[in-house]
């Protein structure tokens, strides 16, 4: 018994040391394996890099610079960031307010570039038959929506038009799927989101938008890396910028063909899809001192607000354009 349990003791102290091995590990070890430099990209099956993914172009290219890309989806731009900050992922988008959330609780991601805006596709659903005919009505309220995506910032702008604040209504932090499942059952009266879950409600479920984005946000994407990755990585990023860039020119002009392609990867209708793409226009640019300030409004209404812990500065996170590399 006695020998048992030194070795039990043994077994264990071997075992912490090679996890103590493994986290010692630095971030570029996680993005080798075997002697293979991996590019790890996170996207949304509803976002642009889905598309950059589907062509194919961004995979080939990256292999003739020696690199493999590893593919990661996720449901929202929170759960997103969360990985990009644990260090499983090194590039990718999300919306406008997760890269605040994420800043201000210590992460250094870089923003690397902007998408154009998206604000029609994005608003405040409501039922057909709801007795919430303008924003004044949501006051007392269930209104769903997702804790720190760009409708949390949607939301706050829309009950500030009104007159309203978050207290004046009931927050109901879900993700989007168990939004819509929630809406549906009638769990909540209103749900604040974004295509193509907008469009698929507007369509299928018997859902009228009260207000879409206009107004209220630009709703951009924004393409964002690890610091680390950014700062090491400058020619793999310029790969990424070009290959983004052009498979956002092939959206905005074959949009049957896209919509054929994302009614298949989200498994909707293509009515759904066609209504959310026909409302969008894809693109990708340089963040702007203009974007910049537009990012800086939504941290500080949210530090006003204590939804976030502590004042950040957009700017400093903005990644360094190396000209001439």
């Amino acid at each position: 018994m006695k020998k048992t349990n030194k070795f039990m003791v043994m077994l264990a102290c071997l075992l912490a040391f090679s996890l103590f091995m493994t986290g010692c590990g630095n971030s570029s070890s996680k993005s080798e394996k075997d002697g293979e430099k991996i590019v790890r990209i996170g996207y949304q099956k509803n976002g642009p890099l889905y598309i950059v993914k589907s062509l194919g172009s961004l995979d080939e290219k990256l292999k003739e610079k020696g690199y493999k890309v590893e593919w990661k989806e996720f449901q929202d731009g929170p759960a997103l960031l969360e990985a990009l900050n644990a260090g499983s992922i090194d590039f990718g988008r999300t919306g406008n307010t997760p890269p605040i959330f994420s800043q201000a609780s210590g992460s250094d991601l870089r923003y690397v570039a902007a998408g154009t805006s998206k604000y029609e596709g994005s608003g405040i659903l409501v039922q057909n038959d709801s007795s919430i005919q303008t924003l004044n009505d949501l006051k007392g309220k269930k209104v769903a929506f997702s804790k720190g995506s760009s409708a949390h910032y949607l939301i706050i702008m829309a009950l500030e038009k009104a007159g309203l604040s978050l207290d004046d209504i009931e927050p109901v932090y879900l993700t989007p799927g168990n939004a819509r499942i929630a809406f549906e059952q009638g769990q909540v009266d209103a749900w604040a989101v974004w295509d193509p879950y907008t469009s698929s409600t507007e369509v299928n479920a018997n859902a009228r938008l009260l207000v879409n984005g206009e107004g209220l946000t630009t709703d951009r994407d924004f393409f964002v890396a690890s610091k680390e990755f950014a700062n090491d990585h400058q020619e793999v990023i310029d790969t990424l910028l070009k290959e983004i860039s052009d498979s956002m020119d092939w959206a905005n002009n074959n949009h049957q063909d896209l919509i054929n392609l994302l009614s298949k990867a989200l498994k909707m209708d293509t009515e759904s899809v066609t209504k959310a793409v026909e409302r969008r226009v894809y693109g990708v640019e340089e963040i702007t001192n203009e974007i910049v300030g537009e990012q800086q409004e939504i941290a500080d209404l949210f530090y006003k607000l204590d939804i976030i812990p502590k004042k950040i500065s957009v700017e400093e996170a903005v990644m360094e354009v190396k000209n001439g590399e």
